[in-house]
């Protein structure tokens, strides 16, 4: 057995089902092994950030990892931006990154990196496999490195020789990190904080935007008077009328700020003290109140449903968890805008719903619009780093196959990974992606005003502007196999919504919506 067989058999036993791929010269024996492997899916991908976003989007919704096949130092660079965005949620994904052979690398080829020091840059675990017999092994913990909690990227680099080379063996899973325990002493202090009748919020983070642990954040909201708040892009958020209403944090400091102002109890719960995503002239970086204490009950590490259910029975034993009335908005008419899109996608969201939302300034009225909506789950932009949501989507309905996948899509972070659509319609996902049309840069035109700086000049409007031409979503979505139309009023963008998800397979709708800034 070769070293590349070694590693695909030993992903299989070790639990892992899905490789997206983009491979090269030096990863063409694994392709083989591939063969080998039926119960190893292939998903090829025709850009590296489709494949390291599909694992992202995969690995939030199964808690398992997926694999990427990458080609060497410049393939697993065109996938860090969306790698950086699986770091940031903690979601477990195994990168198989391919190397010349250790004989060829003093050549200085002209493929040669510095592999290592690039995977660095996003994984929580880099091995490179120096011999075939090292495979199997350096497999197998690759996959317990990245399912261990919180979860995280692992990087394994195979040098081409080492896949080649015969003396190989798969090697049995290995076991993976465990949550910690809370230790009661913390739940005792955190019970205290929120007993003290001070103004105090949750913020939540982690496991804990997920359902066992939002009922519990709900019980102790209620019974202590609590605000529940969660990080400004949560890694999977559960939503819907039957789960306990959740406020995420505002994007911008000053709304952050008046959010916790007054606050003097602030509870971390899979989540880190709240800090502003970029720094601005006269706003603190830090976004904790003055005179306002951290408790940190939970860390990603943690058992953090277990610590929030352990607080539960602590401050509320026999409180219930608030629910949001049920209710969708009317549909809309008349004029198609952010608000009026996210009327529509409220009013038509189905049960079972997976939302990937990337609509950016387009989505401010959309947690609004769906809070009241059936179950569903939410998965934003974890790492802030925008070409994330079409291929983010892809991995989300692989992962979930008997589950409506929703993608709403900012124009301009659309073409970052526009070819995430051939994968789309290549693997025939149930998938709808809506992209909100504004034609700029909306939140960069946000920012000039946040600044101060004049936002009339030449250079702004060129950059920041994404007509001059227009951007043809409905021609580039059919060239790549997606059915796609245009929508230009609420009307419009309503019929054509209600029939891409009456549909299966994959679906585009580009609504042409007016810039907010």
């Amino acid at each position: 057995m070769n070293g590349a067989c070694a590693v695909a058999r030993t992903l299989v036993g070790s639990g892992v089902e899905v490789c997206f791929a983009n491979p090269g010269t030096s990863e063409l024996h694994f392709v083989a092994a591939l063969d080998d492997e039926p119960a190893l899916r292939a998903v090829p991908c025709l850009f590296e950030g489709v494949a390291a976003g599909a694992a992202d989007g995969y690995g939030r919704m199964t808690g398992r990892p997926a694999a990427t096949l990458l080609h060497l130092g410049p393939g697993l660079g065109n996938g860090l931006a969306n790698l950086h965005n699986a770091r940031r949620a903690a979601t477990p994904v195994v990168n198989l990154v391919g190397d010349h052979a250790t004989f060829h690398k003093r050549y200085d080829a002209p493929l040669e990196s510095d592999v290592d020091a690039l995977a660095r840059t996003v994984s929580g675990w880099v091995r490179r496999c120096g011999d075939a017999s090292a495979a199997g092994t350096d497999t197998a913990q690759a996959v317990a490195a990245a399912i261990g909690t919180p979860g995280q990227v692992a990087t394994l680099i195979l040098p081409a020789d080492v896949s080649w080379s015969g003396g190989a063996r798969p090697a049995p899973p290995v076991a993976a990190r465990p949550p910690a325990t809370v230790p009661e002493q913390t739940v005792a202090a955190v019970a205290a904080a929120l007993r003290t009748g001070e103004p105090a919020a949750i913020l939540l983070g982690g496991a804990a935007t997920r359902a066992p642990a939002l009922r519990a954040a709900g019980r102790i909201a209620a019974a202590t008077g609590a605000r529940l708040l969660c990080e400004t892009f949560p890694a999977r958020l559960e939503r819907g009328a039957s789960l306990p209403a959740v406020e995420r944090l505002g994007y911008l400091a000053e709304g952050a700020m008046a959010q916790l102002d007054g606050v003097r109890h602030l509870v971390l719960a899979g989540a880190r003290a709240p800090v502003s995503f970029f720094a601005h002239p006269g706003l603190p970086g830090l976004l904790v109140p003055d005179g306002c204490r951290v408790h940190i009950l939970a860390t990603t590490a943690d058992d953090i449903p277990g610590a929030l259910g352990h607080l539960a029975d602590t401050v509320a034993a026999h409180t219930p968890a608030v629910l949001p009335a049920a209710g969708r908005p009317a549909l809309p008419t008349g004029a198609l805008t952010a608000e009026t899109a996210a009327a529509a996608v409220g009013a038509l969201l189905p049960e079972g719903a997976i939302v990937v939302d990337e609509a950016n300034t387009c989505g401010l009225w959309l947690p609004g619009a769906t809070a009241g909506g059936p179950r569903h789950d939410w998965l934003t932009l974890t790492g802030g780093a925008i070409g994330q949501g079409l291929p983010l989507a892809a991995g989300a309905a692989i992962a979930c196959p008997d589950r409506p996948v929703l993608c709403l899509e900012a124009d301009g972070s659309a073409m970052y990974t526009i070819s995430a659509l051939w994968t789309h319609a290549r693997e025939e996902l149930d998938l709808t992606t809506v992209v909100f049309a504004n034609r700029s840069y909306a939140v960069l035109a946000m920012e000039f005003q946040r600044l101060g700086t004049p936002a009339d000049g030449p250079a702004r409007r060129d950059l920041l502007d994404l007509s001059r031409p227009c951007l043809d979503f409905v021609a580039i979505a059919r060239g790549m196999g997606v059915p796609a139309s245009r929508a230009n009023t609420a009307e419009g963008l309503t019929a054509q919504l209600r029939q891409a998800l009456s549909e299966p397979g994959p679906h585009l709708i580009e609504a042409v919506v007016p810039a907010l800034f």
